[in-house]
């Protein structure tokens, strides 16, 4: 199955994500098929940016976003 999930980046303590379609098998810093957004929790108001038209083609395709992205996608879309 294809996810729409967080992928970690940035130093300890200092997380910054990057949104990313992957097979749900593969390891949650591994490899992935593409990049659609990034977020960054720290900045003030908790940047985020998403690709809403690959968002969608995904999710047209099957791919299901994982709870905490679904939770994110929500706040942009209203």
């Amino acid at each position: 199955m294809v996810k729409i999930r967080l992928r970690r980046m940035g130093a300890k303590k200092a997380p910054y994500y990057r949104v990313v379609v992957a097979d749900s098998r593969s390891p949650r810093d591994g490899k992935f098929i593409e990049e659609i957004g990034t977020y960054d929790p720290a900045a003030e108001g908790s940047k985020l940016t998403v690709d809403m038209d690959r968002v969608k083609y995904w999710i047209s395709n099957g791919a299901q976003p994982t709870d905490t992205v679904r939770g994110l996608l929500k706040k942009i879309e209203g």
